[in-house]
């Protein structure tokens, strides 16, 4: 066996599904060894589309994604989708070739210190000196990966090192998830004091509670004590947007309907919070807030996040456990920003091109509840994040740690992988959609039916936003698109143009109804502000 076969047969002891790639030399030999291995290979047009595809396989599935490249400049195109899982807390788990050992201390052919590149975006790293160390770098590198909080790890495999023969240990070492710690009862207490001191409580719901399943909890949580709660934008679906006490998201700066809701608030429930969504300063800005923080991971240190009780723990069993102590509030109190909300959501007018209200609710039509969409980012992901309904969590996924446009499409092709039975949709930006418009070919290869719904603007849209309320005019936004359903037809997808408002609805159903891949082009008019201050 050799260290390459030993990797692949570590990777399927951790029950790997797929291997998201685009080969090269120096991954000779792992590339062969995965030849008829039950881990499904799946090969990219750019690496940055594989590593993009492990995040999103890791933020549905909570197991970590794999992605392999080459070294150099296969590795550095991995980059961009390391750190989306990094500032995300996705498990993902990149593996790099290297040149030989004995090239390392010269210069040499494409030769980049990859592991210190790497170093900033992930959790753990190690070197593939030895066979015998390869049990324990891959168990590792998937523990701590999937551990709280989850993030990326790398491994780096040089190319001499691959094909040589493991003398050594070559069982795969067994291993399950770390287990889940339950809170303490004197801090549920202690919290169940403060928030029941409230007035006007709110419970802010985070990334964490998604990725720890903790939906149920939190809807019993908010029914039985009627609290109103507000997602951030990668919390988009913990509670229903058709529950009265939902208050959509926060994520934008003080453009947010909601954020009159938490400037009113009194004690804010932070459950499964992130900082790297939405600071405290934007939300606390006066310090006026009792927070309440409830959460696996200790609460960073930040002087607008002036915590008075953590709760640390299985958040499903703290929610529970805090709904046991508490009474009911009057939940009334947050009626008005709902109100408010919802009628954001209504198109003030007919238009063409179309405003984002109307295409969100087309698309909300076409789609059923647990159906996958993977957005991209640009002014279409503004829209989306803050005003399209949800039911369920993980079914609008939102990159929002880095923000880094082009995860739409090669997102969508993990989605579908991973949800076969769902229907799957990338919304993208004109921008956003040539940035990774190649991907489109590995869903044709692949036999994958998702849509591609293109909200064309002809430019950068958030930046044009921007430009034009800061100094009323823009600089270097605007571009010149390709035919898209040209492009679409020339890689075998289908490609549908919406060129009138009532075509909207067709075009959506004719394109989730293929058993192929499609496009559709939509022109948008984003004239209409969002909110008094938009941010990506």
């Amino acid at each position: 066996m050799t260290s390459a076969e030993l990797i692949v047969r570590c990777l399927e002891r951790e029950q790997l599904e797929f291997l998201f790639t685009l080969p090269g030399e120096e991954v000779l030999d792992l590339l062969d060894a995965l030849h008829g291995s039950r881990i499904r290979v799946i090969t990219v047009r750019h690496e940055q589309g594989a590593a993009f595809m492990a995040d999103v396989y890791g933020r549905l599935t909570g197991k970590a994604g794999v992605c392999l490249a080459t070294l150099g400049p296969g590795a550095t195109n991995l980059l961009t989708g390391i750190a989306d899982a990094f500032l995300d807390r996705v498990p993902l788990i990149a593996i790099t070739g290297q040149v030989s050992l004995a090239r390392m201390h010269t210069e040499s052919h494409q030769y980049l210190d990859v592991m210190g590149l790497f170093r900033p975006v992930t959790k753990w790293q190690a070197r593939i000196t030895t066979p015998d160390i390869i049990p324990e770098a891959v168990r590792k590198s998937f523990k701590v990966a999937e551990a709280e909080k989850p993030g990326p790890a790398h491994l780096e495999l040089p190319e001499d090192v691959a094909g040589v023969e493991a003398g050594g240990p070559t069982e795969p070492l067994p291993g399950d998830g770390p287990p889940m710690p339950e809170p303490l009862e004197r801090q549920i207490k202690r919290a169940a004091d403060v928030i029941g001191q409230a007035k006007r409580p709110l419970l802010l719901a985070g990334n964490g509670l998604v990725r720890q399943r903790a939906h149920e909890a939190l809807r019993r949580f908010a029914r039985r004590a009627r609290v109103p709660v507000v997602h951030t934008f990668m919390g988009k679906g913990l509670l229903p947007d058709s529950d009265p006490l939902s208050l959509f998201t926060l994520g934008l700066r003080r453009g947010d309907r909601a954020w009159d809701a938490v400037r009113r608030a009194d004690v804010v429930i932070c459950a499964g919070y992130d900082f790297v969504e939405y600071a405290p300063c934007l939300w606390n800005a006066d310090r006026d807030k009792r927070v309440v923080h409830v959460d696996v991971s200790p609460a960073e240190v930040d002087m607008h996040y002036p915590v008075e009780v953590e709760v640390l723990g299985d958040p499903s069993l703290s929610l529970e456990q805090l709904a046991g102590r508490l009474g009911s509030f009057d939940g009334r109190w947050a009626m008005d920003t709902r109100n408010r909300i919802l009628e954001a959501t209504e198109p003030r007018r007919a238009a063409w091109p179309l405003l984002p209200q109307t295409v969100m609710r087309a698309v909300r039509a076409a789609l059923r509840p647990n159906d996958v969409i993977v957005c991209d980012v640009g002014a279409h992901k503004l829209w989306m994040a803050s005003l399209f309904p949800c039911e369920w969590p993980n079914t609008c996924l939102i990159s929002n740690g880095l923000a880094a446009m082009g995860i739409g499409i090669p997102g969508a092709v993990s989605a579908k992988l991973a949800h076969p039975d769902r229907q799957v949709m990338a919304v993208v930006g004109d921008g956003g959609f040539l940035m990774a418009a190649q991907e489109l070919e590995t869903a044709v290869r692949l036999g994958l039916p998702l849509v591609v719904l293109v909200w064309r603007d002809d430019g950068y849209g958030v930046i044009r936003m921007n430009q034009l309320r800061r100094f009323g005019r823009t600089t270097a936004v605007d571009f010149a698109n390709p035919d898209f359903v040209r492009y679409a037809t020339s890689l075998g997808a289908e490609g549908f143009r919406v060129a009138s408002p009532e075509e909207l609805a067709p075009c959506l159903a004719q394109a989730l109804a293929s058993s192929r891949p499609a496009v559709i082009d939509c022109p948008v008019d984003y004239s209409e502000p969002l909110g008094s201050e938009e941010e990506s």
